[in-house]
């Protein structure tokens, strides 16, 4: 990745977050996202949405490869 730009990077960032936070869900039955905004349910649910489309640009970007 010597050649990625702020958005691969940023992509990455967030799909590595949202893969340690699936790992603490699968393991501890602990959700960060919702211990830390569940009081703020829109906040979290965009919070899901961006992981989700930082999660498709990776697949567009390892094909793109």
């Amino acid at each position: 990745m010597k050649d990625a730009n702020a958005l691969d990077m940023l992509a990455l960032a967030l799909v590595i977050i949202g893969g340690l936070n699936w790992g603490l869900v699968g393991l501890l039955n602990l959700d960060l996202v919702q211990l830390l905004l569940g009081s703020i349910p829109i906040l979290a649910q965009i919070v899901y949405i961006v992981v989700g489309l930082a999660a498709l640009y990776m697949v567009y970007f390892a094909v793109k490869k």
